[in-house]
């Protein structure tokens, strides 16, 4: 087949050159390579310059293109050999399914006659973006389908070609599946989707993908398809009850048709395999199954016969819920149901003695026999206590800091009643205002009555608080008893000591202080003062210098913080000292903070210069106070005085006479009043008031009008009189 191609090219070259012989012309071959999408008009050679025609041969010849099918594609200028894109070019339209799109011309020069070939590459733009066949695409995955299961999908396709067609493919983030791509040569890749973990179709029924599809393009283009997958099921679940346990109480002769309870179980499949039907088991007596009947599709157990407590108080039946798959699953539940006994038997009498039942039947003359029969009785239990809390109140400590979510202490509460009369659950009762704030970040377990706190407390900001908890217990109707739990939060050393003197102006604990050289020991240079915000050991400062320059100059009370000088100054002390102060807490894990003190010693002059200084300010503020002290200190004795002086001109104006039965000393001035002395303790004490007569009495407790008098004297007895 090659050869024979090779013969035909041969053959055709041959025929061209004997045909240009024949009309005395010469052939050339020129390629140019354009851009798709070019606007009508646009430059793609010059065929004349190329082949090295000159322009007047141009003109005296004449050139043209050569009719053909892609002839109104390109138009040449006869003039200069310049040719033209005649519109614009689609390249997917022009060359549909090649990969590389050619366009030959053939251009003639005449009178002779000289054809040229012109070849026009029309390269490729990426104008185009992947698209798939459909905008979704829907699966249907059985859930029982393994991991490694493939299914293939759709090619998207792309009408540009080389790298501008599809290169790759992406699918969204999940938790199932992932994407392979199997590359089939010139028909492109195939993207495949493969299963990596087994679906669950009642964890989840339906899952969503995307498919994207991107070219190679500079920038690349994209499409995307919406891939929904239904999860098929299979019965893979049992009916499971709504109840852990059935039971029920049924009075005795309750009519035919009576419902007794119903029981009620759901499966989580789906059809037909999610589809419940009940029935009894196949260990149920025949005699059960004469009293009761069950409905298969709705669950209810009815009485079918005569139901007599007196033949048997309880009944125990087993009830079966199956799925109505293939492959049927079923589950077993037990009922318990009690028979309610009324007054349906009257008395009967037994006669215990016949007249002629001879010596056997007289009772007295014979020794007495006796029957004995145990008869055990069911006492149905009621809801008739509440619950009870163990204590009443609660008091808890709880140390600040405590870690978030974690159980801090629990409340306990019991009921004397059975079964669900005894299932309590713990719940705290909310209210507005303060305590709600607090107690929203409690939570309380409603089964065990844990109780949690959702976030850490601070001693220092909550001391203590209270709230409620309420038990309920599950009767019907429910009874319940609330406890009020006291809550006292314990500090725990987590604040570092905090300086207050001395401070700069940044903040930081450095002061300067100077002094004279010429004080003597034991002067005081400054008081270090600070505070800590716990309590307790915890607050309880101590300071002590970490650092001084001359230990044998300077000391300090560990307790106060004040330091003083140890010894006078001498010559050859440095002029400037530094202490470092450590003032530390007593908490079990001592927290500290340092100040420095630097000490300038400073001639008498300037020390006294600079005290004058700070005074001056001081000695402002302190006239100012000591201004308004006197203006107020001065009212109130006025008011005092007018009260005094008011308070004995009315008792002077009364005409009543007084007496007194303790021991006085009056002292008459000429007036209507008298005075009364006394001692009380240490101190004497004088009464002024109007004068008393024979017959008066005087109120005790009251020290109104008692004046205080210097003690002049010792009495052998207390007086403590009243006007």
């Amino acid at each position: 087949m090659v050869g024979r191609e090779s013969w035909r090219q041969r053959s055709a070259m041959l025929g061209v050159l004997v045909l240009f012989s024949f009309f005395g012309a010469a052939s050339a071959q020129l390629r140019y390579s354009i851009s798709e999408e070019l606007k009508e008009g646009s430059f793609v050679g010059n065929i004349a310059k190329d082949l090295g025609i000159e322009l007047n041969v141009m003109k005296q010849r004449g050139f043209r293109i050569m009719s053909g099918s892609t002839e109104s594609l390109f138009k040449v200028n006869e003039n200069d050999g310049v040719l033209y894109a005649n519109q614009k070019i689609d390249r997917e339209q022009v060359c549909k399914e090649s990969s590389v799109c050619l366009i030959n011309l053939k251009t003639v020069l005449e009178n002779p006659l000289e054809i040229h070939y012109v070849t026009v590459e029309i390269t490729d733009l990426n104008d185009h973006s992947p698209t798939f066949p459909e905008k979704t695409k829907r699966l249907e995955i059985s859930e029982s389908a393994l991991p490694g299961a493939k299914y293939q999908l759709q090619n998207a396709y792309d009408p540009d070609g080389g790298t501008n067609s599809v290169q790759q493919y992406k699918i969204s983030q999940n938790d199932h599946f992932r994407l392979e791509i199997k590359d089939r040569g010139r028909d492109g890749k195939t993207p495949i989707l493969k299963l990596q973990k087994q679906l669950d179709r009642e964890a989840k029924g339906s899952h969503k993908l995307v498919l994207t599809a991107i070219d190679g393009g500079t920038p690349p283009k994209s499409g995307t398809v919406e891939i929904f997958i239904d999860v098929l099921d299979v019965n893979d679940n049992m009916p499971v009850f709504t109840k852990d346990t059935y039971s029920a109480v049924l009075q005795e002769n309750a009519p035919v048709g009576t419902t007794v309870i119903q029981v009620n179980a759901t499966d989580l499949d789906d059809g037909s395999n999610g589809e419940v039907i009940y029935s009894f088991g196949t260990d149920v007596k025949d005699k059960f199954r004469e009293l009761f009947d069950i409905d298969s599709v709705t669950g209810e157990i009815i009485v079918k016969g005569h139901v007599d407590f007196e033949e048997q108080d309880s009944y125990d039946i087993d009830v079966q819920a199956s799925d109505k798959g293939s492959i049927p699953f079923r589950t077993d539940k037990s009922v318990i149901i009690k028979i309610g006994d009324i007054n349906d038997n009257p008395p009967e009498i037994e006669v215990a003695s016949l007249s002629n039942s001879g010596i056997n039947g007289k009772i007295i003359s014979e020794p007495a026999l006796t029957s004995e029969k145990i008869i055990s009785v069911f006492v149905s239990d009621t809801n008739d206590n509440s619950p009870e809390f163990s204590l009443s109140p609660y008091t808890f400590y709880i140390n600040e800091n405590n870690p978030p979510g974690a159980s801090v202490f629990s409340v306990r509460a019991s009921d004397r009643d059975e079964g669900d009369n005894a299932l309590i659950s713990y719940h705290i009762l909310r209210s507005a205002g303060h305590e709600n704030k607090v107690t929203s970040f409690l939570n309380i377990n409603s089964e065990n009555g844990d109780i949690l706190a959702l976030k850490s407390f601070d001693f220092e900001m909550l001391k203590t608080f209270q709230f409620q908890v309420v038990a309920t217990d599950s009767g019907a109707p429910s009874l319940s008893s609330n406890v009020t739990v006291n809550v006292f939060i314990l500090d725990q050393n987590d604040n570092t000591p905090v300086i207050l003197y001395p401070l700069s102006s940044n903040g930081s604990a450095e002061g300067v202080e100077e002094i004279p050289r010429n004080v003597n020991a034991g002067h005081l240079v400054t008081k270090v003062r600070a505070y800590d915000a716990d309590i307790g050991y915890n607050g309880w400062l101590l300071f002590s210098l970490q650092e001084v320059t001359d230990h044998s100059l300077f000391g300090l009370d560990r307790y106060t913080g004040q330091i003083r000088t140890l010894r006078s100054f001498t010559e050859t002390d440095e002029a400037e000292h530094k202490l470092v102060i450590l003032v530390k807490d007593n908490g079990n894990v001592s927290l500290s903070a340092t100040a420095t003190v630097i000490v300038k010693l400073v001639e008498p002059k300037e020390a006294f210069a600079a005290a004058d200084v700070k005074s001056a300010a001081k000695l402002d503020e302190d006239d100012n106070v000591t201004f308004y002290l006197m203006i107020t200190l001065g009212s109130v004795s006025v008011l005092f005085l007018i009260s005094i002086i008011v308070l004995i001109a009315m008792q002077c104006s009364k005409s009543t006479d007084y007496t007194s039965k303790y021991l006085q000393e009056t002292n008459y001035d000429g007036t209507l009043c008298h005075s009364i002395q006394y001692r009380s303790g240490d101190k004497r004490y004088m009464l002024v008031g109007p004068r008393m007569s024979i017959g008066s009495t005087i109120v005790p407790g009251s020290h109104a009008n008692t004046l205080v008098l210097p003690d002049r004297r010792r009495a052998s007895e207390e007086v403590r009189s009243t006007i």
